[in-house]
């Protein structure tokens, strides 16, 4: 049987003798060392190998140091795979945890059980990220894409559509922003070609939906 050689870093002793034994009972993981600090582990690593490193994001009190130490061993280039384990359900720890390239899941401590099938998963470079971990990523990737949104329109772009949106015509805009006709028509081609629609009521309609005004 194929041996997955699991490496542990955390800071609680306790903690830590409790994963080791849960995980030593599954046949095929094999805890190969363990570490209770950054410069310990990274210090391991000089030498040894290992395929799965679960890491515990906070092992000073509340320095997120895991985060930096998973960041430390990809940026040292080693073919291996980490599992962020904490109790913390931050969204913006969640996203940064994902900032080192070789984190491909983050666990909550109180899912302990889904650990083993989440090395196995990610020792065959599975994709799959806990519940939890997923959700945090799509609200940041949906927060990302709605600043791209907004950079989409210019201001003068967003009012006219708002006043479109709320039923004005080309004329009751040019009196009610104090500008031309010609002006409000080149802005509105600018509009749909930025928008990629053929009619103003269809960008005024998709810039409501993209909460742009």
């Amino acid at each position: 049987m194929e041996q997955i050689r699991v490496y542990i870093v955390e800071d609680d002793p306790v903690w830590r003798k409790g994963l080791i034994d849960f995980i030593s009972k599954e046949a095929d993981l094999s805890i190969v060392g363990e570490a209770a600090a950054k410069d310990d582990a990274l210090a391991w690593f000089q030498d040894g190998e290992a395929d799965v490193v679960l890491m515990d994001i906070n092992l000073t009190e509340n320095n997120l140091d895991g985060i930096e130490t998973a960041l430390a061993l990809t940026e040292m280039g080693f073919e291996l795979a980490i599992i962020m384990l904490t109790s913390l359900t931050a969204e913006e720890v969640i996203v940064e945890s994902f900032s080192a390239a070789a984190v491909v899941n983050y666990i909550s401590k109180s899912n302990f059980k889904e650990i083993p099938g989440a090395i196995r998963a990610a020792y065959q470079r599975q994709s799959a990220i806990h519940p939890t971990a997923a959700a945090a990523l799509r609200n940041e990737f949906m927060r990302l894409k709605s600043g791209e949104d907004q950079k989409l329109l210019s201001p003068a772009e967003k009012d006219i559509l708002q006043l479109i949106h709320q039923g004005q015509t080309q004329s009751q805009i040019e009196q009610t922003l104090h500008i031309t006709k010609r002006t409000i028509k080149n802005h509105i081609n600018r509009i749909l070609k930025k928008m990629g629609v053929k009619t103003s009521k269809e960008a005024a309609a998709k810039a409501k939906q993209k909460k742009l005004f």
